[in-house]
């Protein structure tokens, strides 16, 4: 019997099956998170590489622009993928998406500086961020679509949860990396010739063994059991992103899709990518190495945090969770970010610390809350659109708002002022939620 038909009949070799399915989903959301992440802790750096010298705030504040630009491209690419990952399937998409997301990376290592070409730089810069964000539009529905729809029954939450974790190790490694470089990522040593002058590049070009690890590993693996059924009986949508705006209940699920991660703009984008350029500045004092470490060890807490929150939505449903993940996080914000900017390592780290564990209830959830909302015949379509401009408008935008606010009003505690509305909102949102953590996943 062929491994296609073990799979539409329920009999599923357990667990090198779904060993593989794990690491095949985990790897893609891995290098999606450090290609992302590693843009934003290299902020400082980029800065100095492709714009002029001359104004250096000024110069930071474009570098998170060109972040913010791509995410508002990451709709496009969830629009494409989606429609054709709900017709053709999850698998070929996911090896597409690897692929793209790999070289737009490794591109970004290889541009010249300003001091080479001038405008053009900063210009090739933003377009290769555009490109990353067309494929990382691809990525995250995909990937959380692929492992929900292998989960078995009663452990979706844990198994999609094991994605997020990797998102975090990723950000981990994007901080070691850059931690280890920081001595070369000083305006001396990039102007100082040598290997100063190119190591900046070396974090970037990381992404090419990644990326061809991802794509070995996605281009061996079959397809969901609910798109191979869904394709033998004929069900497949022709058009999935029409079908998801026709209906009253689609329309509505995608606007929950859209405000549930609200929290990612002060967990992921503001805590994690943000941080160590906050902790970096004027107002706060910690040299580049200080700031990594800081980040590293809350980074450290999240992944510890995630797949215990992933069994917990299991057992009581992702609405009590991803609620008082919330609650918690609009108690926590000021006080923690009270520690964080005291300028002292051990409180920085137990203030960075008790927000990741608390923002790990919120991410370890939201992405199988969301695959839940919709069925097989739309799901890619409808999670990624829903979720990608969520991000492009509260997500990628966070580092950039974060800046130019501190700037504008001199406070230190805006990042976690956002943090406490950004966990109002979700919380709003998801109280509105039916929750179907037991219940299987709907096909059509």
């Amino acid at each position: 019997m062929s491994s296609s038909t073990r799979v539409l009949t329920g009999r599923i070799d357990q667990a090198p099956s779904r060993r593989k399915v794990v690491t095949a989903g985990c790897i893609g959301i891995f290098v999606e998170l450090y290609d992302n992440g590693i843009f934003a802790f290299m902020a400082s750096a980029l800065a100095l590489v492709f714009f002029p010298r001359d104004d250096a705030t000024t110069a930071l504040v474009f570098v998170f622009a060109g972040y913010a630009v791509s995410f508002f491209v990451r709709p496009l690419g969830a629009v494409f993928f989606g429609i054709m990952g709900d017709r053709f399937g999850r698998q070929r998409m996911l090896v597409a998406v690897i692929m793209l997301i790999s070289v737009a990376t490794a591109g970004l290592g290889l541009l010249p500086p300003y001091s080479a070409i001038g405008i053009a730089a900063p210009v090739l810069l933003v377009l290769l961020r555009m490109l990353q964000g067309f494929s990382v539009g691809g990525e995250a529905a995909g990937a959380m679509t692929f492992l929900a729809e292998h989960a078995p029954e009663g452990r979706r939450g844990l198994h999609t949860s094991l994605a997020q974790i990797a998102s975090f190790a990723a950000l981990l490694t994007g901080t070691v990396v850059a931690f280890l470089m920081s001595p070369w990522l000083t305006q001396e040593a990039i102007d100082g010739g040598g290997f100063g002058s190119w190591a900046w590049r070396i974090p970037f070009l990381v992404a090419v063994p990644l990326g061809l690890v991802g794509w070995y590993i996605r281009r061996s693996l079959e397809d969901t059991p609910n798109f191979q059924r869904l394709q033998k009986e004929g069900g497949l949508s022709r058009n999935p992103l029409r079908e998801a705006f026709s209906t009253r209940e689609h329309r509505r699920a995608m606007l929950l899709a859209l405000f549930i991660p609200l929290m990612n703009g002060s967990g992921y984008y503001v805590l994690f990518s943000f941080m160590p350029t906050f902790l970096e500045s004027d107002a706060i004092g910690f040299d580049i190495g200080t700031a990594l470490v800081v980040t590293a060890s809350s980074l450290v807490a999240i992944c510890i945090a995630i797949p215990i929150m992933g069994a917990l939505s299991d057992r009581i449903g992702r609405k009590k969770v991803v609620a008082g993940a919330a609650v918690a996080m609009a108690i926590v914000a000021v006080p923690a970010y009270a520690l964080i900017v005291t300028g002292r390592l051990g409180l920085a780290i137990l203030g960075a610390s008790i927000m990741a564990v608390v923002f790990a209830g919120h991410t370890a959830v939201i992405h199988v809350l969301i695959v839940e909302l919709f069925p097989t015949r739309i799901r890619y379509s409808a999670y990624g659109v829903g979720y990608n401009v969520s991000a492009a408008v509260f997500g990628g935008t966070a580092p950039l708002l974060m800046t130019w606010l501190i700037g504008l009003t001199g406070s230190i505690y805006v990042p976690a002022f956002y943090a406490v509305v950004t966990s109002i909102g979700t919380l709003v949102a998801v109280l509105s939620v039916t929750d179907r953590a037991h219940v299987p996943l709907r096909d059509a």
